[in-house]
């Protein structure tokens, strides 16, 4: 694997950010920043051998500083919703922001995303590494991140994700890459194909928080379980997407282990007909939040001056189920002072055959 590292401008503060450019043997590439580990671009081959790039991203630095979708970010520390933004640990009460209405949202106003990493190519790929300090969004504990980005042979960009805390803390670490499998500029994804590996999902309210309930998908639009275009339901009158505004959901991942892949579960498949390429994703986490775009507006504009209008991408988002700590049956994102927290997420890519 061939890495590429170049200037991708200066951020506010005078600091330099980097673009960093993965490349297989198959000439597959993935372009990544070292500024919130953006990814920034993904070319993968079409049915026809043709290089199609199908990750919403933009051309400059500023606009990544400026954004406020988190499109292609690494995010932390928290992933997801945290109702009011209000965590106790260990009987201490801790105040995050509230960036989401009344409630807290991907890490605050500044989490990850927003954070500078130190970047270092190696044989692996791209290791990404950021120490959070005690405090920082008022979350309690120095928290030490290291993120690996690879590209494989076989067209699989695998994320790789380590965490050690001084102090039990929250740790809920993904990924918000949009997918457009016909092409960043191709506008809308509702023909293509999802399907999630989940038989059931968390319930929530008109603030997109769980409410506890574990339901089946069953009987509902939330049923993934077959391929089906995205659109085909998207807009049903059914109160989980009315107030969603589209998907916005965290489905239950089955538990169904896939033996070759080192403790890997497959939560999810997309295919799009037009360029006859696919993404399957796999996990280590108990759920995955399939959004489809439903707050993208065309703001800012997107590489190549593309606006990435509603529903122009979708992202696979691996995570602990949203709000789990109102909620003491679900999983619980909590880390312990000195545990080594591990994740590992997969989306591979190929062609329909």
């Amino acid at each position: 694997m061939d890495i590429i590292c170049e200037d991708f401008g200066k951020l506010q503060d005078g600091r330099m950010a980097h673009l960093y450019t993965l490349r297989n043997a198959r000439g597959a590439e993935l372009r990544a920043s070292d500024y919130g580990g953006h990814v920034q671009a993904l070319l993968m081959p079409d049915r026809n051998g043709k290089f199609i790039d199908v990750a919403l991203g933009y051309d400059a630095i500023g606009t990544y500083e400026q954004e406020d979708k988190y499109i292609g970010a690494l995010i932390g520390r928290c992933g997801n919703r945290l109702a009011r933004g209000q965590v106790t640990i260990n009987g201490k009460s801790y105040q995050l922001d509230c960036n989401d209405g009344k409630n807290h949202l991907h890490g605050g106003f500044a989490g990850f995303n927003k954070r500078l990493w130190q970047a270092e190519p190696c044989g692996e790929g791209l290791r990404l590494s950021y120490v959070s300090p005690a405090g920082e969004g008022n979350y309690p504990g120095e928290l030490r991140v290291t993120v690996l980005y690879s590209l494989s042979d076989d067209n699989a960009f695998g994320i790789y994700y380590e965490a050690l805390s001084d102090a039990d803390t929250i740790c809920n670490l993904t990924n918000h890459t949009y997918f457009n499998l016909a092409g960043f500029a191709s506008g809308s994804v509702l023909k293509q194909c999802i399907q999630i590996f989940a038989d059931e999902y968390t319930e929530t309210d008109q603030e997109s928080l769980p409410d506890g309930k574990i339901l089946p998908v069953a009987g509902t639009p939330l049923d993934l379980r077959r391929p089906i275009p995205i659109g085909e339901h998207i807009d049903d009158a059914y109160e989980q997407l009315r107030w969603a505004g589209g998907y916005d959901h965290n489905w239950v991942v089955r538990n169904e282990p896939c033996g070759f892949l080192d403790g890997l579960r497959k939560m999810a498949y997309a295919e799009s007909d037009e360029t006859g390429i696919t993404l399957t994703a796999y996990t280590t986490q108990p759920g995955v939040q399939f959004y489809s775009g439903n707050y993208l507006d065309g703001r800012p504009l997107g590489k190549n001056g593309t606006a990435f209008g509603r529903r122009s991408g979708f992202c696979l988002e691996p995570q602990y189920f949203p709000n789990a700590l109102a909620h003491p049956a679900f999983d619980q994102p909590l880390l312990k002072k000195g545990n080594i927290w591990k994740a590992r997420t997969l989306y591979a890519f190929g062609n329909k055959k």
